[in-house]
């Protein structure tokens, strides 16, 4: 399949009630022809890893072709040039959460990214730092916990940004490496505990977000094992 072809099955298959959807979810994009998630992953199926055809999705500038593009994509083949390129067009936090969950914690670039990116100025690229910390937190069996451990200050440093998806995206960090061992667990209870305290509102947000989360029975269990 071309680009032509996959935005002309993608616009057959999308509907305006998913379109109207989206709203909902406070996903706004430019141009979306309301595919739900369950058809891309279809897609998906049927098309196979092909990242020549993932970077012409993206360029469409549809929000649907660069969900689909994110399914598609080869880590392998992912650049640290693409990768800015691809989170200066975010449009909305789907675009972003997709593709740092489906595609780009799977690179060799992601733990530089996530550091570079918690720092950066724009609300959704800002956002993505924290989102790829919590997804190789999930993904990344092999990593030891020392090299989450820099994200923690970032996390710390950064959990007073107000803005609603760097807010989330900075607790999910948290609680990711919260769920990730006992010595994480410790050290992101600590760093929770702090900013639960914190006199900034949107800090204390963060650190009982994430402190609820991680002392849960059920994490603290599993992690015991």
């Amino acid at each position: 399949m071309n680009v032509s072809q996959v935005l002309s099955l993608l616009e057959k298959h999308g509907t305006r009630k998913t379109r109207d959807g989206m709203a909902r979810y406070a996903i706004v994009a430019e141009r979306a022809f309301g595919v739900s998630m369950s058809q891309l992953n279809l897609f998906r199926k049927q098309i196979g890893t092909d990242h020549d055809l993932a970077r012409g999705l993206w360029d469409s500038g549809v929000y649907e072709a660069r969900l689909l593009a994110a399914l598609i994509g080869d880590p392998a083949r992912v650049t640290p040039r693409e990768m800015e390129a691809w989170a200066a067009d975010f449009e909305n936090w789907a675009d972003c959460d997709t593709v740092c969950f489906k595609l780009w914690d799977r690179t060799p670039h992601a733990w530089a990214k996530a550091t570079k990116w918690a720092k950066a100025p724009d609300e959704l690229v800002r956002r993505a730092g924290f989102v790829l910390m919590a997804c190789l937190a999930g993904h990344d069996k092999d990593a030891g916990d020392a090299k989450f451990r820099p994200f923690l200050p970032l996390i710390e440093k950064y959990a007073g940004d107000e803005r609603n998806w760097v807010k989330k995206g900075v607790s999910w960090a948290l609680r990711g490496i919260g769920h990730r061992s006992p010595a994480l667990n410790s050290a992101a209870q600590a760093v929770a505990k702090r900013l639960a305290k914190s006199d900034d509102a949107t800090a204390r947000w963060v650190g009982k977000d994430a402190l609820r989360d991680i002392t849960r029975p059920q994490v603290l269990a599993k992690l015991s094992r």
